[in-house]
């Protein structure tokens, strides 16, 4: 395994465990979300150098927008949650008391 695999590998297990065990904040778990998001653009951006083909190179592109388009929706609830709620703990936030 290279090192470039290694690394991806421990960043997107890290991210996924902090999303999983430190959820406490809705902003830590955004951060978390992110930094999966980066991590699968960098594999998905140094995937063709692995492999020495060339590829369309939309994919990593399309998938930065749309990390792009989760973080601001992901700060716009945090906006309106702290707004609303007072704090942004996520267990302030329950849907069924809408």
């Amino acid at each position: 395994m290279s090192f470039l695999h290694l690394s991806f590998y421990s960043t997107f297990t890290l991210s996924s465990l902090g999303l999983a065990f430190h959820r406490t904040h809705l902003i830590s778990a955004l951060l978390c979300l992110e930094s999966m998001m980066l991590s699968l653009y960098i594999a998905l951006s140094m995937w063709p150098v692995q492999t020495l083909t060339t590829s369309p190179t939309l994919m990593p592109i399309l998938m930065l927008a749309f990390s792009a388009c989760e973080a601001g929706a992901g700060l716009a609830i945090l906006v309106a949650s702290t707004r609303t709620h007072g704090s942004d703990h996520l267990h302030n936030l329950n849907l069924l008391q809408c």
